[in-house]
């Protein structure tokens, strides 16, 4: 089951994310029927922590 983020409103677009036994699925919500990508718990986990710290910021 697809989940969007509690952050993102009716207005704004968000991407949202699956999960599954051994991976997880992230897809852009203004475009559901778009490109998904997949990658394994460990690597989702370590893409979060690097959002949170900061790591992606331009």
């Amino acid at each position: 089951m697809w989940r969007k983020s509690s952050y993102s409103s009716e207005v704004r677009h968000c991407v949202e994310v699956a999960s599954a036994d051994r991976a997880v699925a992230a897809r852009d919500s203004k475009n559901p029927q778009g490109a998904v990508l997949l990658m394994s718990p460990t690597i989702w986990s370590t893409f979060l922590h690097g959002i949170r710290d900061g790591r992606f910021d331009h």
